[in-house]
């Protein structure tokens, strides 16, 4: 099996996996908070001179991070091509698990939490 192939099987059982445990997760009843308004972390009806919350920008950098990561991996397809794409794979692979283990570790450290 060549990597191509591969990589289109490993992306297809991902994306798989994350369709069906997305319709696990939801929480059915909605409760005050789901049904409230969004407006940046702030409250619709307070002042509106109050400061940005931190966790905000945190949040975006870690979007704009995941997404530089996204363009980072584009080309992964055509590594195939290289004389070792094995080599190009395991890096990919270290990549994505470095990733996936600094959003592991700010999600346990309660980086992620709005509320406190």
């Amino acid at each position: 099996m060549n990597m191509v192939s591969t990589i289109m099987m490993i992306s297809a059982l991902i994306s798989l996996v994350l369709a069906v445990v997305s319709f696990w997760m939801p929480q059915l009843t909605p409760d005050t908070e789901k049904l409230s308004p969004y407006e940046c972390g702030f409250d619709p009806l307070g002042s509106a001179r109050l400061p940005f919350s931190l966790r905000f920008f945190l949040v975006a950098i870690l979007f704009i991070l995941f997404d530089l990561e996204i363009a980072l991996l584009l080309p992964l397809p055509w590594g195939d091509q290289l004389t070792s794409p094995t080599l190009t794979f395991i890096w990919a692979t270290t990549v994505l698990a470095l990733l996936t283990l600094g959003l592991v570790y700010e999600w346990l450290q309660g980086g992620l939490e709005w509320a406190e």
